[in-house]
């Protein structure tokens, strides 16, 4: 395993860094990617406070779609087997499904109308920076207001942990699946 750009912290933490793991973590030791951005407490407060992963408007499992495919689509395999290992079986993934988030183009059945949208408005945000107005009306004809919102803002947070992760050259947490197609 090869080590991060950037040296993770190392227990004990100072307090404040040690209640920003202790707000996302719940009592698990911190994922290496806090520990690293960990090395900049004002940043780790601010992603930890700008987080997505509390009861939003959207269900847990289309904002796990989100997250897996943005973060599949930017190449993110660290923050991709996070959220698999964290949520995946909470939002009821099966093993197709999980390798299909892979997939470019989408290829597979397994997605509802609703999610396979999901999946249009990632590839066009990954894809052009924008959302069509043919893809804008049907997002609308299926998801409220506050949803498209979410969606939007949680497919640009992944891109951004993403980069993170891939510029920090993170290793994979242990035990967190790997891309598989």
């Amino acid at each position: 395993m090869s080590a991060p750009r950037i040296a993770p912290l190392e227990a004990p933490y100072t307090p404040a860094v040690q209640a920003a793991f202790d707000r996302v973590m719940r009592g698990a030791p911190p994922l290496l990617l806090f520990r690293c951005v960990g090395r900049n407490p004002r940043v780790l407060e601010r992603m930890m406070a700008g987080g997505l992963l509390d009861r939003g408007s959207i269900p847990l499992r289309l904002r796990e779609l989100v997250i897996l495919r943005t973060t599949a689509r930017c190449g993110a395999e660290y923050e991709w087997g996070v959220h698999v290992a964290a949520y995946g079986e909470a939002s009821g993934w099966t093993a197709a499904e999980r390798a299909a988030t892979l997939e470019v183009p989408v290829r597979s059945p397994a997605w509802t109308r609703e999610e396979r949208l999901a999946i249009a408005l990632v590839d066009a945000l990954h894809d052009a920076n924008d959302i069509d107005d043919a893809l804008w009306a049907a997002l609308a004809a299926c998801y409220a207001d506050e949803q498209l919102i979410e969606l939007i803002m949680l497919s640009g947070l992944y891109h951004a942990v993403s980069f993170l992760c891939l510029g920090l050259r993170l290793p994979l947490e242990h035990g967190a699946p790997r891309f598989t197609m």
